[in-house]
Order: structure tokens, then sequence, then C-alpha cells
């Protein structure tokens, strides 16, 4: 009796165990996917026509582009940074193509698979990317080239963290906010890291409703190494560093 007590236990034992690890596999949280915001400024003080500007944003395009363009579902999109930002949608486009689950296949199939994925994945890319250097290159001659409203993108960066994607924002941009109703660094621009540190908490102020934790930003910004502290302010770069970390992003990438 004993020893059918105790086959009777291990069995119960040993079918609870699978049963959890078959629940385990079941609830693995998914990937998620990727949201990546790209803003070009269309402004005046932002000339592409320059080879360094334009080799520098098409190099870093591209490395964006196949970092984050991964798999179905992952979004990429473009606005422009002027007067009017926060309406200056241009490109809104989802990856098509299907990683698949490779698990189990031999090494014949795996690598089929992986050349059909590579070659769908890097038309999709090709294409984004050339829709993307086409829009940067496109010129602004309208009335709203005359402001930089970059304040303007963080509803589209909080709107963008309510899809539960992954959400990376990319600003090719000088970075000069210039309002006539509000900062404009084109006629007072900060003079030391306090101040642009004083400046961003008041500004972030403005928009405290809007929470970017997780959202992750960098700045491309386009000087040469070479270029003047005058001409690439580091202050200008601070405040925006101090202003985003301020609505809840873990540190600013400035490439």
């Amino acid at each position: 009796m004993k020893k059918l007590l105790l086959n009777f236990v291990l069995a119960v034992a040993f079918f609870s165990c699978g049963t959890s690890d078959t629940e385990t596999t079941q609830t693995q949280t998914p990937i998620r996917n990727s949201h990546t915001l790209v803003f070009f400024d269309k402004t005046q003080s932002v000339n592409v026509d320059d080879s360094f500007v334009r080799n520098k944003f098409q190099s870093a395009l591209k490395s964006l582009i196949d970092k984050n363009i991964q798999t179905e579902g992952d979004v990429f999109e473009i606005y422009y940074i002027h007067e009017n930002t926060a309406k200056a949608k241009v490109v809104s486009v989802s990856a098509r193509t299907v990683k698949e689950n490779t698990e189990g296949l031999n090494a014949t199939d795996l690598e089929a698979a992986q050349t059909n994925y590579e070659m769908s994945i890097g038309k999709e890319r090709k294409m984004i990317l050339d829709m993307a250097v086409q829009k940067m290159l496109e010129k602004n001659p309208g009335a709203s080239n005359a402001e930089t409203n970059i304040s303007a993108s963080i509803p589209l960066l909080s709107n963008a963290l309510n899809t539960k994607k992954d959400v990376k924002a990319y600003y090719f941009s000088d970075m000069v906010e210039s309002l006539k109703n509000g900062r404009d660094f084109h006629k007072a621009a900060p003079i030391s890291h306090d101040q642009a540190e004083d400046w961003a908490k008041k500004d972030a102020e403005n928009y405290k409703l809007y929470n970017l934790t997780n959202a992750q930003v960098s700045i491309i910004l386009p000087f040469a190494p070479t270029s003047s502290s005058k001409e690439n302010n580091p202050n200008v770069t601070d405040y925006w560093k101090v202003y985003f970390e301020a609505l809840g992003v873990n540190g600013v990438t400035e490439i």
C-alpha cells in the first residue's frame, strides 16, 4: 500500500512539473514591435545640400532602419519639424516581412528560411530608406520654415507609446527651437549648462502631462567635428537632454 501511495505521489509531482513547463512556454511574452519616429528639420537653419550633412544624415538613416525594421508590424514614420510639427506627418509605413519561427528546422531548411527572410527584409529596408532620403532632401519653401517647433513633437511620442511598441525618436536637426510666442534660441540661447538646465526644467512643465518613460531619443546634429561652439552650441544640446529627461526619457543619445 505504501509503495502504491509513493508511486501516486511521484506521478502527481511529475505531471505538475510538466504542466508548469507548458504554461510557462505558452505565456512567454512575445517580441514587441518597434515604432520609429524620424523628425527632419525643414527650417532655414539646416542645409541638407551640404555634402557633410547629407552624408551624415543618410548614413544615420540607413543604420536606424537596419536596426529597427526587423519584422512584420514594425512601424516607421517621418515628421517635418517646422512651424506646425504636430501635423507634419509625411510618411507612415508598417513592415510586412514575417520572421518565421525556425525552431526545429534542419540545417538546410534553416538556411533557406534565413535567406528568404534577409532578401525580403532587405527589400523593405531599401524601400523605406529610399523614401526617407527623398523626404530628407525635399525642400520647404513655404512660410512654415520660419519657425522651429521641436517641443510640439512631445505629444507625438506620447501617442506612439500608447501603441505598446518600443518607441524610438530620431531628431535630424540643429535643435534650435525658434518660436514667435515661445523659446527662441536664435535670439537668446542658453549661455551655460546651468542656464540650459533651468530653462529646460521650466519649459518641460508645459508638457508635464506627457510621460515619455520607455521612449528612446537620439539627436543627429548637422555639424562637422570641427564646428565652433558658436555654431554648435553645446548648451542647446544640454537643454534638450535635460528637457527629455524631465519628461521621463532615460538618457538622450547624441550622434
